[in-house]
């Protein structure tokens, strides 16, 4: 019973981008936006690079 909901509605969808001819999108699913960087890994990367020049400041203060 399952299985042949399934292909009904399947069949709906495609039988939608029949008359579209060369316009049908690859998928029919949402595409959410994704980042090429996750967010920790760029939080990571902010740290590390304020982190450093904020202690390269401190340190031509003191020295310089």
């Amino acid at each position: 019973m399952v299985q042949s909901q399934r292909m009904k509605v399947a069949n709906d969808k495609a039988s939608k981008n029949v008359m579209l001819r060369g316009n049908v999108p690859k998928s029919t699913k949402p595409q959410d936006e994704k980042y090429p960087v996750g967010p920790w890994l760029l939080g990571l990367f902010i740290f590390v690079v304020c982190g450093s020049a904020l202690f390269q400041i401190i340190q031509s203060i003191r020295f310089g």
